[in-house]
């Protein structure tokens, strides 16, 4: 089966419930399948054929009909954020091949491929009442045998090395979406608010995961995040998923503004990067009756495993546990399971695991390796299960390291700086040869006064010997801290002379 199945029996089920919501859009899910299959048809009427791929940098209604309308004329769809700088953005181009780009100014970066800009694509959007092509076409050229056409290349952030484009088949994109909705347990009555955009798998799923449920999506498109919590209340949101960085944003602008804050929120889940106590139990004072779920996942394997709604009160610093019909594992260096509490490399297994990456089989056979023909992800996260298989993470392979001796990891450190009062984010850098352990913070107060208060946190050897502060950590283009330009902070900044730093 094919992503569009979830359309299908959501049009079925519920023709007339609002579907998909953006400032100029408001379409019930009869009509979001109509404007998809009739998309789908122009695709092939434009000679697009099975397996072709399309690159799209839009967002909004017009990505939800995208989707699905790739779906149906068994198109790869991969979404590109709009944040991509044309150095990445040539790069990813030459790598996909496209056969149609859609929203990508050919005057910004070079395209080979059939264009449609983001106005054209709008005037098409307003024109796809009425049936373009055969809605069947697709099916019968499938039916001589082919290979399956991946429903999804989406391309990870690139904060750590240049964009990788993770295969994504049908088959593993509906598992996923089934599995997290069991758990997350979205409702038709839910409006989901997405503020993360579509090119980051974390908010392409909403609109899965809303449609499956016959719940409604409103995309918050670019340059609206000012209005989150306007929309929020606008649109009686229930489902709100966020990162880090938007919580933290959302919680200024709720201090900020004289009227009650929503009541209609049940639900904020986080994944990308682990939200800390301090902003969780925010979102819970600032918006009465609403939840938190921490999740964790990769793009590779979209979710490994989610924590029960306020979970992280019963077991703080857990991202729970696997989902269901799949294993989370932590392993040894020759790959053999470890015992709860005992440190070492998160693999995943089960139908979430995607496919590979694309046009690169040496980094897929060392990142995805199959046992006994079950999926295996070796995810290169560090990580520790509980009695109960509930993981908790100690950050990357490579963000383990040694400090006056003593070993240390950047995860430790960034939640101890997440910990103190008046810091909105934190990114620890590692030592080097000619730079100390540094951390970088989102924050007003005074440097000195952070590494004080990191070590009442932290023993000595694990205490930064540098505090940089930032008016805000960078970030990807999907909202994930920008390690790359991290770092450059980190080195721009002259070596300090370092101090021990005492408890008062």
């Amino acid at each position: 089966m094919r992503i569009h199945t979830l359309l299908d029996t959501a049009a079925r089920r519920h023709p007339h419930r609002t579907a998909v919501v953006d400032r100029s859009h408001r379409w019930s899910y009869q009509e979001l399948r109509r404007r998809s299959v009739n998309l789908a048809g122009l695709f092939r009427a434009r000679g697009l054929l099975p397996g072709d791929r399309i690159a799209v940098r839009s967002g909004g209604a017009g990505f939800a009909a995208i989707l699905f309308a790739a779906a149906y004329a068994d198109l790869t769809l991969a979404p590109l954020s709009a944040m991509m700088r044309p150095f990445q953005l040539r790069a990813v181009l030459a790598d996909l091949e496209p056969a149609l780009v859609v929203g990508i100014d050919p005057a910004a970066v070079e395209v080979s491929a059939r264009t449609w800009s983001s106005e054209q694509f709008r005037q098409i959007l307003e024109t796809l009442d009425a049936p373009v092509g055969d809605a069947d076409q697709a099916d019968a050229r499938r039916a001589d045998g082919g290979l399956e056409v991946p429903a999804l290349l989406m391309y990870t952030s690139g904060s750590s090395a240049r964009p990788k484009g993770v295969v994504c088949p049908h088959d593993s994109v509906l598992f996923s979406t089934r599995a997290i909705g069991q758990v997350l347990d979205y409702r038709p009555d839910d409006v989901v608010l997405s503020c993360v955009p579509p090119s980051f798998d974390y908010g392409l799923y909403q609109i899965l995961l809303a449609t499956a449920a016959g719940a409604q999506w409103e995309a918050l498109e670019a340059g609206e995040g000012i209005a989150l919590l306007e929309r929020i209340t606008s649109a009686r949101a229930t489902v709100v998923p966020v990162v880090p960085e938007i919580a933290t944003a959302l919680l200024r602008l709720a201090a900020r503004t004289a009227l009650p804050a929503p009541r209609s929120v049940r639900l904020f889940t986080n994944t990308g990067a682990r939200m800390s106590p301090r902003l969780a139990d925010g979102l819970r004072a600032a918006f009465p009756g609403a939840a938190v779920v921490q999740m964790y996942g990769l793009t590779e394997c979209k979710r490994a495993t989610i924590l029960e709604p306020d979970g992280d009160l019963k077991r703080p610093g857990s991202v729970g546990r696997a989902i269901p019909g799949t294993v989370v594992r932590v392993v040894d260096r020759q790959g053999r399971p470890l015992p709860p509490g005992e440190v070492g490399e998160v693999v995943v297994e089960g139908a979430n695991v995607m496919a590979g990456y694309w046009r690169d089989p040496q980094l897929s056979a060392a990142t995805f390796r199959a046992t006994a023909g079950v999926p295996r992800l070796h995810t290169g996260d560090r990580g520790h299960l509980d009695v109960d298989d509930y993981l908790y993470l100690h950050g990357r392979g490579d963000d383990v390291f040694k400090h006056r001796g003593v070993r240390s990891s950047i995860a430790e450190i960034e939640a101890a700086a997440m910990d103190i009062d008046g810091v909105d984010g934190a990114a620890a850098v590692a030592p080097d040869e000619t730079n100390p352990l540094t951390v970088v913070v989102a924050t007003v107060l005074p440097e000195s006064e952070v590494l004080t208060e990191l070590a009442r946190r932290l023993e000595p050897a694990k205490t930064p010997d540098r505090c940089v502060a930032v008016h805000a950590l960078p970030l990807t283009p999907h909202g994930k801290v920008d390690r790359q330009r991290i770092r450059a902070i980190a080195r721009s900044h002259p070596p300090p002379t370092l101090v021990q730093v005492r408890i008062p």
